[in-house]
């Protein structure tokens, strides 16, 4: 591992790294670009050429593709050597994460499957259960499925019924329950399922193989999306299961499935980039080739605008996404050197980025569906025809922000571990906060004379972090235990942290890549309207959450002190928008 700074999970709050210290998408290696292009060529072969039949559903045509993607090595791009796979970086992996999320229905199936079907066992599975089953997930003979949520148990895991009993001789356990929304369910040989043993207040997690008696696989669910990707529930009816199949350790199962899912939500920001740049491509073809009023419609204001912002929320999402990869990366390495295997220690090293991995989440899933709205509406009535592929997408874009957890459930963890994190001293976010809270009359937004481009910017940044201080100690002061049920302020501070986390890794981006590059005009045109909008994102936020509690004079005094470290330049939005959209026409397709 380079010498570079790796910051704790939210520790950015109160710390920054320079730009050398980030990784940015320019600096994707031959190897990586190879794997990119693998995943892009079978899209291409396998998969857009049989969208309407894999959308019908065809489950048989689905599994052959998946099938099809292990032969190729797609299956294994994350698993360890020893079971089969590559050992490829986090990077790596959420690079071909990215490719995939272009591919509508099979990139849910394939996600699932490499994700949350198989890492469980690859990360907490013993030997045996590794050789036996991982090395043939990686392959694809054998395809897998995470049985957790249940019909009285969705974002509250652990409030699950579904029960194990140790049989009276002890030599197996007996399930009984049901699950839903399971993804893969009726073509998955393999189910990792999660089980309260005895009278247990946590989970216990299962391997349990399709074919064995008392497993009932009900029909696929009929859904307003991903409906090539094959949903339905599942049926326990006193399933035998030997004690060997029990995975980790009894009572551990909670820990595997928030670890699991802390995984699925990071690689779920990756997905919707590629889901992002695909629907860019079909909007600014169909802009090209559509003609009103006896011009191209890419003509039009209006269209430029739209088409400038879908790229602007991709590329700064993609920013975040590889920044936070390469922070995984050099943390998994930490985790081995201190000892950890490597299956701990990769899972460790995702689970601790907690806060930044529901910022991807929830960012990247509803800048997705901005980005397919808008290629509804430049399609104009095409766009609502079934003849169009934004309308798969649009109908497809729509779950990212339900599953993984939903966005509301990925708000609250990420102002909540924020807050937690800090308050176990993994770093001095308090103190801080308090001196700026007790010292409202001295702020100043800071600016000085001759200031340079990215000092500006990272002035601005650093702004907008005192405000989100000046926010959690005036709400945790006031509200101090009741804060958890204060959603709305809590969401107040999460919308802050994740526009300031996605504008500064934005930021880094871009100094990076002008210093290897030079001439980085076009995106500095992208900076320029993020850091510009999120100012108002930031101070409306803000407002809102010193509003809930502050009185009148405190208020004055907190409103403020708001206004002057949300104070930034006025920018020439309308033509930096129009630069970026003439770049992504002349181009007709997303290469910035």
């Amino acid at each position: 591992m380079e010498n570079r700074k790796v910051l704790k999970s939210g520790e950015f709050l109160v710390d920054t790294v320079e730009a050398k210290d980030v990784f940015i998408p320019e600096e994707f290696d031959d190897e990586q670009l190879m794997i990119a292009q693998s995943c892009q060529d079978f899209l291409e072969t396998e998969v857009y050429p049989n969208l309407d039949q894999i959308d019908s559903p065809d489950i048989k045509l689905m599994r052959s593709i998946l099938e099809k993607s292990g032969e190729l090595g797609l299956l294994a791009i994350a698993l360890p050597e020893d079971v089969g796979g590559f050992g490829q970086s986090f990077v790596t992996q959420m690079l071909a994460a990215e490719k995939i999320g272009a591919g509508y229905s099979y990139s849910v199936a394939f996600m699932a499957h490499c994700g949350i079907g198989t890492l469980p066992i690859a990360y907490y599975g013993n030997e045996e259960q590794r050789q036996k089953y991982v090395t043939k997930l990686a392959t694809g003979e054998l395809i897998g499925c995470y049985c957790l949520t249940e019909p009285g148990a969705g974002s509250d895991a652990n409030a699950g019924k579904t029960n194990a009993v140790l049989s009276a001789d002890g030599t197996h356990y007996i399930l009984n329950g049901q699950k839903m929304w399971i993804t893969n369910a009726n073509f998955a040989d393999i189910q990792t399922v999660f089980a309260k043993v005895g009278t247990d207040r946590i989970l216990s997690a299962f391997i349990i193989e399709k074919d064995m008696p008392g497993v009932v696989i009900a029909p696929d669910e009929k859904k307003m999306g991903i409906k090539g990707s094959s949903t339905a529930q599942i049926f326990y009816n006193d399933v035998k299961v030997p004690l060997e199949n029990m995975l980790g350790k009894q009572g551990e199962g909670f820990r595997i499935a928030l670890s699991i899912l802390h995984m699925g939500r990071i690689k779920l920001g990756a997905n919707v980039i590629g889901a992002s740049k695909k629907a860019i491509n079909d909007s600014v073809k169909y802009a090209n080739e559509r003609k009103q009023f006896c011009v191209l419609i890419s003509t039009f204001g209006a269209i430029k605008h739209k088409l400038a912002q879908q790229a602007i929320k991709t590329f700064a999402a993609e920013s975040a996404t590889y920044r936070l990869s390469k922070d995984i990366d050099d943390l998994i390495i930490i985790n081995k050197a201190s000892g950890m295997d490597h299956g701990r220690a990769t899972i460790e090293g995702i689970s601790h980025y907690a806060v930044e991995a529901a910022i991807l989440k929830v960012y990247g899933s509803e800048a997705l569906d901005y980005v397919i709205d808008e290629a509804v509406q430049i399609h104009g009535g095409m766009g609502y025809s079934a003849e169009m592929a934004v309308e798969r997408g649009y109908r497809d874009s729509r779950i990212n922000r339900i599953f993984e957890g939903t966005n509301e459930i990925n708000r609250l963890i990420i102002a909540d571990t924020a807050i937690k994190r800090a308050q176990k001293g993994e770093f001095d976010l308090f103190g801080p906060a308090e001196q700026l809270y007790n010292n409202l009359d001295k702020i100043t937004s800071g600016k000085v004379e001759a200031e340079s481009y990215y000092s500006e910017k990272r002035r601005y940044l650093a702004n907008f972090k005192k405000v989100i201080l000046i926010a959690i100690h005036g709400i945790t002061t006031y509200f101090d235990k009741k804060l958890v049920k204060e959603q709305e302020v809590m969401n107040n501070l999460s919308e802050m942290i994740m526009e300031t986390y996605i504008a500064e890794s934005l930021a880094l981006r871009v100094e990076k890549l002008e210093s290897m590059k030079g001439n980085a005009e076009i995106f500095r045109d992208m900076l320029d309207v993020y850091v510009y909008d999120t100012a108002d994102l930031v101070r409306k936020s803000a407002r809102d959450a010193v509003n809930s509690f502050a009185e009148t004079e405190q208020s004055e005094k907190l409103n403020a002190a708001i206004e002057k470290l949300t104070q930034v330049e006025g920018v020439n939005v309308k033509e930096a928008r129009r630069r970026i959209a003439d770049r992504l026409i002349e181009n007709n397709a997303y290469k910035f």
